[in-house]
């Protein structure tokens, strides 16, 4: 069984992204609603944040009763995962401890980019983060979720070359 809150925030003054910019909507697996800290299939909360190059927003949790117990088996009697796929909905990033293959496959095929991390860290450094990314050079894979990504063509290859 899963559970979501969402925030429902009626102060239409609150700052929030440029106008024409698009917010990106990011995932975190934690279990305290405080750290990172969680592997996706034992994650007992996801978090769901509306991050842009100024700021953020918190934007939903999920909540999860049926999590996995991290011991590299999965019982196939008992699906844990897609409803946590499914709570993904939206989301352009997942942020993890860890995500085994075929989890990892069904969020990509959802259209979420996940991204494992290595070590707990609080929330809202991740936030911060992503907002440091927005603000440079976004990597390539970020770029086509923003839209942002121009392929150079031969010919632009070729012009400078010329040049």
């Amino acid at each position: 069984m899963s559970r979501t809150l969402r925030v429902i925030d009626g102060d239409t003054a609150s700052a929030g992204p440029a106008p024409g910019e698009t917010p990106l909507r990011i995932a975190i697996a934690t279990n305290d609603m405080e750290y990172l800290g969680a592997h996706f299939g034992s994650a007992k909360k996801f978090a769901v944040y509306e991050v842009w190059k100024s700021g953020h927003r918190f934007i939903e949790a999920h909540e999860f009763d049926n999590v996995t117990k991290q011991k590299g088996k999965h019982d196939d009697q008992d699906d844990k995962i897609t409803p946590k796929v499914e709570a993904l909905r939206g989301c352009a990033l997942l942020f993890a401890l860890a995500i085994g293959g075929p989890s990892a496959a069904k969020i990509v095929k959802a259209g979420v980019h996940p991204i494992k991390r290595k070590d707990p860290e609080p929330i809202e450094a991740v936030l911060e983060q992503v907002q440091v990314m927005l603000n440079g050079t976004p990597p390539p894979f970020l770029r086509k979720i923003l839209g942002t990504f121009d392929k150079p063509s031969f010919m632009d290859d070729y012009a400078q070359e010329t040049v």
